[in-house]
């Protein structure tokens, strides 16, 4: 097992585990053992939570621009862009019934600590320019405002779907954001 290959287990099952649970209810003995390395082992790539919680944090972004440049290369105009970014995210249902979007309950999470909106922020500023991007190359001036609709319109669905525990509700606004998008067109 190489050094990386062992942090790249911890983080993810650190990034699982604060999913789940929450930052301040995962203990780094939960993290040692979702990744099946020795508690100790722990400290040897983090010396402190923050330092897990930055590493989780890293983690979501890397996904997000990995997951935006996927589709960005599989659509080639910038409505099915939006309305794949939304259909992407949306089908992640049965987690988010469960545990919410991934990204916004980690922003919850962040916000509550100490500091304030530092990454949390930073976690929405990607996704909101990236569609902000797609707004304007549809010849939209007002595609600022556009994409932070979108954005809270999935985020609120995905709160609505995991309080009220009714996958079928995102399902049923993934179709609504996909029609919202083409009357924008």
């Amino acid at each position: 097992m190489t050094l990386g290959g062992k942090r790249e287990r911890l983080v993810a099952a650190a990034c699982q585990a604060v999913y789940h649970q929450g930052i301040e209810s995962t203990t780094l003995a939960d993290i040692a053992t979702a990744a099946g390395v020795p508690v100790g082992n722990v400290y040897y790539y983090f010396k402190t939570k923050d330092d897990i919680v930055a590493a989780v944090v890293a983690s979501h972004l890397r996904e997000a621009e990995a997951l935006l440049a996927t589709i960005e290369g599989g659509h080639d105009n910038p409505r099915d862009r939006l309305k794949a970014l939304f259909g992407t995210l949306a089908e992640q249902v049965d987690q988010i019934a469960r545990y919410g979007c991934p990204h916004g309950s980690l922003c919850l999470e962040l916000d509550k600590r100490v500091g304030g909106p530092g990454l949390a922020a930073e976690l929405m500023r990607g996704p909101i320019e990236w569609m902000r991007r797609q707004f304007a190359a549809m010849g939209r001036a007002d595609a600022p405002d556009l994409a932070v609709h979108l954005l809270a319109r999935y985020q609120g669905a995905a709160l609505l779907t995991s309080t009220l525990r009714d996958p079928d509700l995102m399902a049923r606004e993934a179709a609504r954001a996909a029609e919202w998008i083409d009357a924008l067109a």
